[in-house]
């Protein structure tokens, strides 16, 4: 009978504005902030804040307003608190964008046992296959002189980009598969292209609203299907070679990280919660190919751009490389402590390029507290690592580019306390071993063969583009032989 009388009362209009006034008061009851909970800017009902923007620069500048610790409605209508230390925060939260690909499933994205599993596997045969092995140090060396080869083809001006992802790429690939790619292997380097284009359209708005309204937005065209499009093709090149050890695949004696995991699978089938099966190995191999090649490569081309912008840097560091190690011999990594100059520039490229200004989500794995205020369980945190790589307390010229930055006053190398590129606590990047070999062995092997200048009419910034990564804007070098 009420609903009788509400009918015959109620236009189509009235409805219309009694429903949106219905779920407006359910959506604010339910995103209601605890006591003592950050502060942040007014948010938007039912899609929070995503017009304010998650650029780093935007949240420097919501941080100079509210404070080292403030809150925003996040993407998926969580609440998301900005921090700038992260010990506690183990855990990730669900990210519609990225679930879709990786199913929780990945080292990175994962959570509770099968994270721990996964994570105490990688990190066991990273070291079995890699950095235990004395190979490794002789397997980088080589392949730098694979793409010191493939630098002397270009004549002129030519990007750098695939070259450079190509090679860190062979590096995580023997690791990963047992082998290295030609430079000049078209399959192989579609999917370099695949992989650089995704993490591109993943910074993209409309990425940002899929982790809205997935559901809708599963049936709506845009770049996040773009992107869901190029992993699929990136995962179907990744069951192949999956496919392919099985063929010729002997327990007794693994070759790669493939290999062994085939062996953990069967030694875990009674034990399914921790996630050893085809589909695991397939999707953290995405995760682990990508994590060791996209941030390194761009990490090489914002140092051969810094090195370009101040070329007074690049003959310092050449004039280490001719004093230390001379032109008879490769680069090796008994060669740090000897190097200083050298190793500060790799370190000052990696503060100034802030390849990943946001770090990755997080989310509180317990009620706790930070910076005085209440952090419930469950709350999402994003950590603004820029705020600590550009701090004006912690380094003396945060915004220019400055190796003395990691000298002392004797010319020595000393470590900062505040340098976190690979993010910090539990969930800290687990391929930073690596990577800092990489970074040592394949800069100086350049600068001992070649100068690198800008092409010609070149205009180099220092503006990055940012995506989901900080990467340099395209342009063209000149790598001139010695």
């Amino acid at each position: 009978m009420i609903l009788q009388y509400l009918s015959d009362y109620f236009d189509l209009k009235s409805w219309l504005i009694f429903l949106f006034v219905f779920f407006l008061l359910i959506d604010i009851i339910k995103n209601k902030n605890p006591p003592n909970f950050p502060p942040g800017p007014w948010c938007v009902p039912y899609v929070g804040n995503v017009f304010t923007g998650l650029e780093y620069e935007t949240i420097d500048k919501l941080s100079k307003k509210y404070g080292n610790v403030f809150s925003l409605r996040k993407l998926s209508s969580e609440n998301c608190a900005l921090v700038t230390q992260q010990d506690s925060f183990s855990d990730r939260p669900l990210i519609p964008l990225f679930d879709k690909v990786y199913e929780g499933r990945s080292v990175s994205l994962s959570n509770g046992y099968l994270w721990k599993t996964q994570r105490k596997f990688f990190i066991t045969h990273l070291w079995h296959f890699g950095e235990a092995k004395k190979g490794l140090e002789q397997s980088i060396q080589q392949e730098c002189v694979f793409l010191c080869e493939a630098f002397k083809e270009e004549k002129g001006a030519f990007d750098p980009q695939f070259y450079l992802n190509t090679a860190v790429s062979n590096i995580i690939s023997a690791l990963i598969f047992g082998h290295r790619f030609d430079y000049h292997d078209e399959r192989f380097l579609n999917i370099l292209h695949l992989d650089t284009e995704a993490v591109t359209l993943a910074g993209s708005f409309q990425a940002h609203l899929y982790n809205v309204f997935p559901r809708l937005f599963d049936y709506i065209p845009g770049p996040h299907q773009k992107m869901f499009t190029n992993y699929a093709k990136i995962i179907e090149f990744l069951k192949d070679e999956v496919k392919k050890h099985k063929e010729d695949w002997d327990p007794s004696d693994p070759r790669d990280y493939i290999d062994a995991y085939l062996v953990e699978i069967e030694k875990k089938k009674n034990d399914p919660d921790a996630g050893f099966n085809l589909d695991t190995l397939v999707l953290a191999s995405v995760d682990m190919f990508e994590a060791g090649t996209e941030t390194l490569a761009s990490t090489l081309r914002w140092a051969l751009l810094f090195l370009m912008k101040y070329p007074e840097i690049q003959k310092k560091v050449q004039a280490e490389i001719d004093r230390v190690i001379g032109q008879s011999r490769q680069p090796s990594l008994a060669d740090r402590p000897n190097m200083p100059y050298t190793d500060a520039v790799i370190h000052e490229t990696q503060r100034m390029s802030n390849i990943l200004p946001l770090g990755f989500p997080r989310r509180a794995c317990k009620d706790t507290t930070l910076g005085g205020y209440v952090i419930p369980k469950g709350t999402s945190m994003i950590t603004n690592l820029s705020s600590v790589l550009y701090d004006k307390n912690e380094w003396e010229t945060p915004d220019t580019f400055n190796p003395g930055h990691f000298l002392d006053v004797k010319g020595q190398f000393r470590k900062r306390d505040a340098f976190l590129p690979f993010s910090a606590g539990k969930r800290v990047c687990l391929g930073e071993q690596l990577a800092r070999m990489e970074l040592f062995l394949f800069l100086p092997f350049l600068l001992q063969h070649f100068t690198v200048s800008p092409g010609p009419g070149e205009e180099l910034s220092l503006k990055g583009q940012v995506g989901f990564t900080n990467t340099p804007r395209p342009y063209r070098l000149c790598m001139i032989p010695h």
